[in-house]
């Protein structure tokens, strides 16, 4: 049977909206400031943040569907719900059907992902997202960049990293540990045994949910996964998405290339890697969401 609750996402009010003006207030002159700042511009509207291009897209999808929706977007914010009343104003604004929201006053909304049942957390708290990652949850940290919008179609477009990421970091850990000769032998001999299951795999399985309502070239979702990886260590990523009945759009085997410009002519709307330095290349072309997980992003113990 279908399953037909929708894909929740769960977004900060600073990855959905451009904060950083406010957010310098309150760094420089303390909450009492960026209280005042916030309530005296409660109704200048906010400018679209790194997350913003996905989150319209993404409630476009209940456009034909309003009763039944495919989404369902949740806002968690650090704002009391006196300056939250600008957040709310600029969502109205932008035509944002944004219904739900928490407001903890400066305390971490991470604990409150898990009861709306959240597919996936967007924030620019590392922290926040480190401990939802934790807890079993496909979490993001959204980086600071200038892009705002690399897709001007209607088809949202996402990409997705494969190790620590779509996948466990099994594979990422022998390729760390013992170098690229043995992660390629490794791949060979398990090429048949699929990869377990990363932090996006139950997200990759949603946006895939939705894609099955509508014929191939027709969905308004495109998916791309875009990999480190090259032959012949691709058989196991591609027998594994078999292995999980998901559909991947695109995949891109680059061998070690940069990624950004791979990245570009996709025409993501965001991009998600456990690597800084991948998200790092990224940053110049697309939105991007660091992946604080697996071995790339263990902080090495002081002995």
């Amino acid at each position: 049977m279908m399953d037909t609750k929708p894909l929740v996402l769960a977004i900060s009010s600073r990855a959905l909206f451009d904060l950083d003006e406010s957010h310098r207030i309150y760094e420089d002159q303390g909450t009492e400031a960026y209280c005042r700042y916030q309530i005296e511009n409660e109704d200048v509207p906010l400018a679209p943040g790194g997350a913003f291009s996905l989150v319209r897209k993404l409630l476009a999808l209940n456009d034909n569907n309003p009763n039944t929706p495919k989404v369902e977007i949740i806002l968690l914010s650090r704002n009391s719900a006196d300056t939250g009343l600008r957040v709310f104003n600029s969502i109205q604004h932008h035509g944002l059907a944004i219904t739900r929201a928490v407001f903890t006053s400066g305390s971490s909304p991470y604990r409150y992902v898990a009861p709306f049942n959240a597919h996936l957390f967007l924030s620019t708290s590392p922290e926040d997202v480190g401990m939802a990652l934790e807890a079993g949850i496909a979490a993001a940290t959204i980086l600071p960049s200038h892009i705002r919008n690399n897709n001007d179609s209607d088809q949202l477009r996402i990409a997705f990293d494969g190790d620590a990421v779509l996948f466990s970091d099994d594979s990422e850990r022998i390729f760390k540990e013992k170098g690229l000769k043995a992660f390629t032998e490794n791949e060979q001999q398990t090429a048949h045994e699929p990869l377990p299951g990363g932090p996006f795999k139950d997200f990759l399985m949603a946006l895939n949910q939705i894609q099955t309502e509508y014929g191939e070239n027709a969905s308004p979702i495109r998916t791309a996964l875009v990999t480190a990886r090259s032959a012949p260590a691709h058989e196991r990523v591609i027998r594994t998405l078999r292995a999980w009945e998901i559909r991947i759009d695109e995949a891109i085997f680059l061998g070690g290339m940069d990624k950004g410009p791979f990245l570009k002519s996709f025409g993501a709307d965001i991009f998600f890697d456990d690597q800084e330095k991948h998200c790092q290349s990224a940053l110049e072309h697309v939105a991007t969401g660091h992946v604080p997980h697996g071995v790339a992003n263990q902080k090495k113990s002081l002995d």
